[in-house]
């Protein structure tokens, strides 16, 4: 999604050019390139998915929603399976219309999790629920902290559910690091992905990351808070912004790349 202005072969080509040897993968450009024709693609670059996005929206109320979101996070950990990643991200979905419950939406997030769990664990896939900031709480995520994504993740075998980790959604909260510390325990931190957070942010807020390095967030911190977790998988650079989705995506994955470099360890 950083370079969503780019087709799935132009990425696959620009990643094998700058020597990036993995990538996020999101359904939609998956759904539309064709999903078998995306995993021979990425095989053939010699590119490994390191996680597909997304899966969730488990809380409403209404049977038949209920039913259509299960049977689309079913289809969506078969193609993650069939893209040979380990790691489907979930988020988790609003309050329905009208609602201001938001422990009960939880609940309905943890009935969810229930079934697709042992269904992702048969297909060797694992769900990652991701924690996003208080501002979407209404609309996008009723998970608003680790903690609260771990207490829903707990619930359930490691290898079945587990936590993503993104700094531009907890950067502000000071008990995120003693939460990734209790991921890292219990081998529930499923993938690490950085944003910045820069100011002011655009009207509906959804495209307002930053590009590494211009915004508030220390990354080698937060990287340091993973890796003292035991974490040492795949570090993801998940940028929504308008700004940079204007712009030759060839020239935005390189300067993701050399910001990545000069900003991590």
């Amino acid at each position: 999604m950083t370079v969503k202005q780019l087709s799935l072969p132009e990425l696959a080509d620009g990643c094998a050019r700058l020597g990036i040897r993995g990538v996020g993968l999101w359904r939609e450009p998956v759904r539309e390139y064709g999903l078998e024709a995306t995993a021979k693609l990425v095989r053939d670059a010699g590119l490994t998915v390191t996680t597909l996005c997304r899966g969730g929206f488990l809380t409403a109320t209404d049977p038949s929603e209920r039913a259509e979101a299960l049977a689309d996070n079913r289809r969506a950990i078969d193609e993650a399976a069939t893209l040979g990643t380990d790691t489907l991200v979930l988020v988790s979905g609003g309050l329905p219309a009208g609602s201001k419950d938001l422990h009960g939406a939880r609940e309905r997030i943890a009935d969810a999790l229930s079934e697709l769990g042992p269904y992702a664990q048969e297909n060797g896939v694992r769900l990652a629920i991701e924690p996003l900031h208080p501002m979407y709480a209404s609309d996008r995520c009723v998970v608003s902290t680790l903690a609260q994504a771990l207490d829903l993740a707990e619930r359930f075998p490691a290898d079945q559910v587990g936590v993503t980790v993104d700094t531009y959604h907890v950067w502000w909260d000071d008990t995120a690091p003693a939460q990734i510390a209790r991921a890292g325990a219990g081998g529930r931190i499923h993938t690490f992905q950085l944003a910045d957070w820069t100011t002011p942010l655009p009207e509906g807020v959804l495209t307002g990351r930053g590009q590494i390095g211009d915004g508030s967030i220390d990354m080698r911190e937060w990287q340091g808070y993973v890796e003292a977790a035991g974490y040492i998988g795949a570090i993801e650079v998940e940028l929504f912004n308008d700004v940079l989705w204007a712009r030759d995506g060839l020239e935005v994955l390189a300067e993701t790349a050399k910001r990545f470099t000069e900003h991590t360890r």
